[in-house]
């Protein structure tokens, strides 16, 4: 059988479609071993590697349920606005008020008395995590949970891996510490920034860890690359923001099919040399380069069926979050009820990719 794995992109509050898109999972008895996120990618990540199955939703739920809590109304409005108005009050909102349970503006003394690296303070998001996660879970080795960031001295993504380390709320907090908004988190005397600053989607990371075996990856993306032409200004940066945080994604992708098919025929090549050639050293080199891994990348992309607005990352009211969570959970329902990885895999082809959210039904 293959393994399980579940790759979390990073995208703020769009991460609420992730959630959804895990809620379909769930109910078709998908049960990741192994969890990979970076910045909110990661945060679900760890909310789904450290609790068991059967309450892994409901800390989801009430992650989002806290992160999502309106502050008082700044700006009352009599009557329904327009929706671009509307998202852009819930953006502001998160930039002036911050969210509960997750981030709040530093208070203006702080950048009088001293210098601050960052305009939040995300303390609470310590706190959220320690009430929502077992961190003795993931480092029991239940579900392995790897979580990408950037150490700030040198630029290298760096993934922190419950295989390999023992995980606190500090990874997961550095996954997701996004400058200049959030502060660089410290560990082991080096500092650390957001994932998405190198690498927003950690399938490059997955492909590179050894051995690799047969997987059904699901892969949740929260930008698009393919998009409409923009008409606003508003929009033109919503697009910018799409084409920016997605090409890694594509590059990264095509490129591991790629290098994975490659391994495969390499395998395969080995396989058909006679006993005398086994030990030749160029074929030992080989060796090296083969795989006979065969791998299959669902892809679950957030396609909203209208523009979002330059600041939809920020959006964190609760109705705009059910939307996204609602929609990530009809987008993965679709995808595994069509189930075209199950049919037989070439035998030639490392990996196959899947992009089962551009069919609507």
């Amino acid at each position: 059988m293959p393994r399980n794995i579940l790759l979390l992109q990073g995208g703020g509050a769009l991460g609420a479609y992730q959630a959804g898109a895990y809620e379909a999972l769930a109910e078709h008895a998908y049960d990741p071993d192994w969890v990979i996120g970076v910045s909110i990618g990661a945060i679900n990540a760890s909310l789904i590697a450290g609790n068991p199955p059967e309450r892994r939703l409901e800390r989801l739920r009430e992650f989002w349920r806290r992160i999502t809590t309106p502050p008082p109304s700044f700006i009352p409005t009599p009557m329904p606005l327009p929706a671009a108005a509307e998202q852009k009050l819930s953006a502001l909102s998160a930039v002036l008020f911050g969210q509960s349970g997750f981030f709040r503006p530093r208070p203006p003394f702080d950048f009088i008395a001293a210098s601050p690296l960052s305009f939040y303070d995300t303390t609470h998001l310590r706190q959220t995590l320690e009430e929502l996660v077992d961190f003795d879970r993931i480092n029991s080795g239940t579900t392995r949970l790897a979580v990408g960031a950037v150490q700030v001295r040198t630029g290298n993504m760096i993934y922190f891996d419950s295989a390999q380390h023992r995980l606190t709320p500090e990874h997961i907090m550095a996954s997701g510490a996004l400058p200049p908004g959030f502060p660089p988190v410290e560990i082991d005397g080096e500092a650390y920034w957001d994932g998405g600053l190198v690498s927003n989607t950690p399938l490059e990371y997955m492909m590179r860890s050894e051995p690799r075996e047969d997987s059904l990856v699901f892969q949740v993306d929260l930008f698009p690359s393919s998009g409409i032409m923009p008409t606003t200004l508003d929009e033109v940066a919503e697009r910018e923001k799409d084409i920016r945080y997605s090409s890694r994604t594509r590059y990264n992708t095509d490129a591991e099919k790629r290098r994975q098919d490659l391994r495969r025929r390499v395998s395969a090549f080995l396989e058909r040399l006679p006993p005398e050639l086994r030990g030749d050293p160029i074929t030992q080199h080989l060796e090296e380069f083969s795989c006979p891994a065969q791998i299959d990348v669902v892809h679950l992309i957030y396609r909203p069926g209208r523009p979002q607005g330059a600041n939809k990352d920020v959006q964190f009211d609760m109705a705009t979050a059910e939307r996204r969570w609602q929609y990530g959970r009809g987008d993965a329902t679709r995808a595994l009820t069509a189930a075209p990885w199950r049919e037989p895999h070439p035998h030639d082809l490392g990996m196959r990719t899947f992009d089962i959210t551009k069919i609507k039904s």
